[in-house]
């Protein structure tokens, strides 16, 4: 008998409990921060535009009354703008329980490079959630059930990374550096439990993806695509596409299941994996692959200058 779908009324009481996460002003970042909010977390909207920022504070405010619900600026494209982010939120927070990194970006068509010369995709996508986990861990660390939950996509499939152009220097199609990234995000989440686990740590790291949701991460869609996610048509689009406030329910389960483990990984059930409430999920062969993860992880070091508080207990 299979069991019944997992909702947002599994999670268990979150009172007392500091969430920050990343890309919280819209889609389902957005989302899992009002649900998060609604079961009593203290919850940080971590996001780049203060303005918006602010205005989702208000909106999960107006929705759960009397909710704990702040925001810091955070541009993970920037390196300086992670290091500031990482002293506020230390500043302001003596513990943080859930760190979700859910910001990301798709890229524009032509390469960009950003203030500290990485392409920009693998920029925001890996390295400044790489740099901001590793700034702030110290704060989750002596937490009891303390997690680390990065967002992944099922675009992963498929994607490889090129350690020998890291930066897609040579060659650039926008499609392909958005899976590498997402591809990093699940290698980044395996070495970090393993190093977790290794040095005896509270904290876990698990990961997680929405499926195919309606967000507002199709603006970087061709207008045939964006078609696609229209909510209009969601009648004939269903069975491919979810609301945002499901696709959510991924990283959320990952963050707050009692019976979840670090290393794994949530999003909708099937071979597919396009719709649906959350279950644990396999993600590709390619992600699992302990010397690139290690390789990726001291080449994010290198170019980050970021280095963890943990104390690597070697076999």
């Amino acid at each position: 008998m299979s069991r019944p779908a997992w909702t947002a009324e599994n999670i268990p009481d979150q009172r007392g409990r500091t969430a920050v996460v990343t890309g919280a002003n819209t889609g389902t970042g957005f989302e899992a921060a009002r649900i998060l909010a609604g079961r009593g977390a203290a919850v940080v909207l971590a996001c780049r535009n203060p303005a918006k920022a602010a205005d989702a504070a208000d909106r999960i405010r107006a929705a759960v009354p009397g909710s704990t619900v702040t925001t810091l600026r955070l541009d993970l494209a920037s390196q300086a703008s992670v290091r500031e982010a990482a002293e506020e939120v230390r500043a302001e927070h003596g513990r943080i329980d859930l760190l979700v990194n859910n910001a990301g970006m798709l890229g524009s068509r032509e390469r960009t490079v950003t203030e500290d010369g990485f392409e920009a995709t693998f920029a925001t996508n890996h390295l400044g959630a790489f740099a901001f986990t590793g700034l702030v861990l110290d704060r989750l660390l002596p937490v009891p059930g303390s997690r680390v939950v990065t967002v992944s996509s099922i675009v992963h499939r498929g994607a490889t990374l090129d350690f020998d152009d890291l930066q897609t220097r040579a060659k650039y199609r926008r499609d392909a550096v958005y899976g590498a990234s997402k591809l990093a995000n699940l290698m980044f989440t395996y070495e970090l439990q393993r190093q977790l686990a290794a040095s005896g740590a509270r904290t876990v790291a698990l990961a997680a993806h929405p499926g195919m949701s309606r967000t507002e991460f199709t603006r970087d869609l061709s207008p045939a695509n964006r078609f696609l996610f229209d909510p209009r048509i969601k009648l004939l689009t269903g069975w491919i596409l979810q609301d945002r406030a499901i696709g959510a329910l991924g990283m959320v389960r990952a963050a707050v299941d009692p019976e979840a483990r670090g290393g794994e990984c949530y999003g909708p059930p099937g071979r597919a994996q396009l719709t649906g409430h959350p279950v644990r999920v396999e993600s590709s062969a390619t992600s699992h692959d302990a010397g690139a993860q290690g390789r990726l992880w001291r080449e994010s070091e290198r170019l980050t200058g970021v280095s963890y508080p943990l104390t690597r207990i070697e076999a």
